[in-house]
């Protein structure tokens, strides 16, 4: 059974004091002696410590790719260009010339855990019976939660020998190297020591750049520099990583001006002049991120009217918000960022045009006496979500003015995220009335964009549909990109994808993140990547 928030257009969660005392108590003797780094986060709790992460994108980033590996990772290293996938775990992969759905990964030798055991190809096989064996002792329904809709095309793992792994797939699928760069590595040895992730997950193993020694929940987490780390051009230059949750923006910024946190995730833009005043970085750039509407396709749903979804799209004023945002967005063209390589050549622009929304709203049936009735499930705050509640209740404003009546379902980060795991005809969710909901999105590779959010057998739990699409168009056109292995022929596949999307206004495309963040002067050596994840490696602190 879900616990949904209160209905309501206003509401921020306050600092929990024990943070700020704890990150209080970091500014003594011991910071004086080691480089230690702060970190206040918008989550409301330190993501789950077991493998898989929960908690959005900011789990990955600061637990998933701190502490574990995957087999292949993301190259973190240049704010240039768009980040890319490189060789992690495994050193080398490929796809069978005669047979498709069989993939080899070659592992990388001489890689050590934590307790200093060896990572091989039993870890791997031990993984995938973690996230999708019901039946064994050591399957997680937590981790399998977070990556079940991030490996949906894996069918069977295999162990060839100690350092190979032959991964099968359900269907042909291009998509398996970035589907395998979200699924962390534990190690088996320690699980089957301490016999459940429970345990594990107090004195959690891995073989990533940072070793996690503490966790108090809903205060804080510290991590230690694992100096054997394999790849020894990304050793931490820090000695310590110091997580602290703390989902209202107000109090973050307060923590760093206050120097009680180094670094803080996602100022507010009303907060940016005060802080550059007072010395500190604001770093940004442009990364594979979505924040929209997406709407309930389910029977009754007002939105099945595309009349409907179009009206939408058109009364929301995009540049307003960005300029409520300080800026520090950019407008949504469609479900990929304008000039994307998949953008491809829609018809239907989105544009403030009120009156022409509201047009279609009549012709719809509806008038300034007879609304349609909307309602958004958001949170105060999480990974992506940029400044959720401001933002919507200009949404709400703009709507409002074009026939629709809206109200909001406001509830805490990872609350939100279980709502977005059931379909939009779950019982719960049709009991709390939710129709719509915002949640910030990942589109940086081909099945995260598109497969996972419209394809029929992406709804929930197989994946993130939880609109419940299913639109002959898009599906052929995805089942075409996910097999065609050659780059440039995929992309023209997607490009087509996206128009079809977009000229059926499939959600009600609002903006993308610039991905800000504040940092304190003395905070050097990082590189903000094109992405949802960063690298913490090359940091240092004067």
């Amino acid at each position: 059974m879900t616990t949904f928030g209160k209905t309501r257009n206003r509401g921020a969660m306050g600092l929990l004091p024990a943070a700020l005392l704890v990150a209080g108590a970091l500014a003594g003797p011991a910071l004086a002696q080691e480089k230690v780094l702060r970190v206040g986060m918008t989550a409301a709790d330190i993501p789950y410590t077991a493998g898989q992460a929960d908690q959005g994108a900011e789990g990955y980033r600061f637990m998933g790719y701190m502490v574990y590996d995957t087999l292949v990772l993301w190259d973190l290293s240049s704010a240039d260009k768009s980040a890319g996938l490189v060789p992690g775990l495994a050193e080398s992969w490929s796809v069978d010339a005669s047979d498709k759905t069989k993939w080899t990964f070659k592992l990388r030798q001489g890689v050590k855990y934590h307790d200093g055991g060896e990572f091989t190809a039993d870890d791997v096989v031990f993984n995938f019976e973690v996230n999708r064996d019901t039946k064994a002792k050591h399957y997680d329904p937590k981790q399998a939660a977070q990556v079940a809709t991030r490996i949906p095309d894996i069918k069977e793992v295999r162990k060839v020998d100690t350092y190979t792994v032959e991964i099968v797939t359900h269907t042909p699928s291009a998509y398996i190297p970035y589907q395998v760069s979200f699924w962390f590595m534990p190690s088996k040895a320690h699980y089957d020591k301490v016999g459940s992730w429970e345990a594990f997950a107090k004195a959690p193993v891995g073989t990533g750049p940072w070793k996690l020694q503490r966790v108090v929940p809903r205060e804080r987490a510290e991590m230690t520099a694992n100096k054997e780390y394999w790849d020894k051009k990304r050793v931490p230059k820090l000695d310590r990583v110091v997580l602290l949750p703390i989902p209202e923006a107000s109090a973050r910024t307060a923590a760093l001006l206050s120097r009680q946190v180094d670094w803080i995730e996602a100022p507010s833009p009303d907060t940016v002049p005060r802080l550059k005043q007072a010395g500190m970085q604001i770093v940004t750039n442009g990364y594979p991120h979505n924040w929209a509407i997406a709407p309930s396709r389910a029977p009754g749903s007002p939105w099945n009217d595309i009349r409907v979804r179009k009206a939408a799209n058109l009364c929301v004023d995009r540049d307003g918000i960005n300029s409520l945002l300080g800026g520090l967005s950019l407008p949504a063209k469609g479900h990929m960022p304008p000039g994307d390589t998949w953008f491809g050549k829609p018809k239907f622009e989105l544009a403030y045009k009120p009156d022409e929304a509201r047009k279609l709203m009549a012709e719809a049936g509806f008038s300034a006496t007879k609304k349609q009735p909307i309602k958004i499930a958001i949170s105060t705050s999480g990974s992506g979500q940029m400044q959720p509640l401001p933002m919507f209740e200009a949404i709400q404003a703009n709507l409002n003015e074009c026939f629709f009546s809206v109200t909001a379902e406001v509830m805490e980060w990872n609350a939100l995220l279980a709502v977005g795991r059931q379909p939009a005809n779950h019982p719960d969710i049709l009991k709390a009335g939710i129709d719509s909901l915002i949640i910030s999105r990942s589109i940086q590779d081909p099945f995260s964009a598109f497969d996972r959010f419209f394809l029929p057998n992406r709804i929930p739990p197989g994946g993130s549909n939880w609109g419940l699409v299913d639109d002959p168009e898009y599906n052929a056109l995805m089942m075409k990109a996910s097999q065609t292995f050659e780059l440039e022929a995929q992309n023209a596949v997607l490009g087509e994808l996206h128009a079809a999307i977009v000229d059926k206004a499939e959600w009600i495309w609002i903006t993308h993140d610039v991905n800000p963040r504040a940092i304190a002067r003395n905070v050097k050596g990082f590189v903000q990547a094109k992405s949802w994840f960063q690298d913490l490696t090359p940091v240092t602190k004067d």
